[in-house]
């Protein structure tokens, strides 16, 4: 019988609530965990072995080790490198320290494995992201960034507060880049299959500030870190919700990060977009029929994107 294996590279904040949710979900039989604080990755899957006793967990293999632990990985979520903190509320910032570091961290990854899924967190996103596509060999698909799934997890609730439904019932996406350039796809929204331009038939009392609205989805993650010093649980959702359409194949329909290769024009780049995500990892992208401002804001949020990437010498 197939045992199917995560790694998780990188065990700090966002890390080890990835771990959390990935034993909370049962989503795997088996689970690596890599830092470069080996002390770090060893307390943690202690931590995580206790609770195993408890009968609200599976009885999962939690471990640390090196990175040849990710020799047998069907899935790998690297969460590695340093965060933005308060004060700072611009992640392209960090480019100069994350290159290095997912430089580093890949360099050793395909020593063991370049046939897992990999899922990238790391910040900037899809700076890293683009890196660790395009100059490992990774296959077609089988790397990509949780890009924007955090904003429209975002984007989801705060439209449930308007309309008073369960976020889970809103159709929504936040497209571009993981980060301050992310825009509200409003063409996208739609309530139980109505679509935006007719929900104010359904719900008068509703309001919408779409440009508040689009402002509130990216500021509302540096209110989360200027109050508790870091985000986590959010992001950490979004990965184990693309880890779990990887490991059941889902074909789920997800924002994430991924090379461009001429849609809407573009190349050269790594952004979000909606991607059909499956054992395969992004089997299918997306590209919708974008209306005119979002078309725009597309190619505005590539160029911010594509600035980063310039400096940092990987275009």
């Amino acid at each position: 019988m197939k045992i199917h294996k995560l790694a998780i590279i990188g065990l700090g904040h966002v890390g080890s609530e990835v771990l959390t949710k990935a034993v909370a979900t049962n989503i795997a039989s088996e689970i690596a965990c890599i830092d470069i604080k080996e002390n770090v990755a060893f307390g943690e899957a202690l931590d995580i072995c206790h609770s195993i006793s408890s009968t609200i967990n599976r009885n999962i293999n939690v471990y640390s080790g090196g990175f040849e632990t990710v020799k047998d990985a069907d899935v790998i979520i690297c969460a590695a490198g340093p965060s933005i903190l308060p004060g700072n509320h611009e992640r392209l910032s960090l480019a100069k320290q994350n290159v290095k570091v997912i430089t580093d961290i890949m360099t050793e990854v395909v020593k063991y494995n370049t046939e897992a899924i990999f899922i990238m967190i790391s910040n900037p996103l899809d700076v890293t992201t683009y890196l660790a596509a395009t100059r490992f060999g990774w296959p077609e698909g089988r790397l990509f960034g949780t890009g924007t799934t955090l904003e429209t997890l975002r984007f989801k609730y705060i439209l449930s507060k308007h309309f008073k439904v369960n976020p889970q019932d809103i159709n929504a996406f936040m497209l571009g880049e993981h980060g301050n350039s992310a825009f509200p796809a409003w063409s996208t929204v739609s309530i139980g299959g109505i679509p935006l331009d007719k929900l104010g038939s359904y719900f008068p009392e509703v309001n919408l500030d779409k440009e508040a609205i689009g402002k509130q989805v990216v500021q509302t993650a540096y209110d989360v870190m200027e109050a508790k010093g870091w985000t986590n649980t959010g992001i950490a959702s979004g990965a184990i919700r693309l880890a779990q359409a990887v490991f059941y194949d889902e074909k789920a329909v997800l924002p994430v990060s991924k090379v461009l290769h001429g849609e809407y024009g573009l190349d050269n780049v790594a952004l979000s977009l909606p991607s059909v995500i499956g054992k395969d990892g992004v089997e299918k992208r997306l590209a919708l029929p974008l209306e005119g401002s979002e078309l725009e804001a597309l190619h505005h949020s590539a160029n911010c994107i594509k600035e980063v990437l310039k400096d940092s010498n990987l275009i």
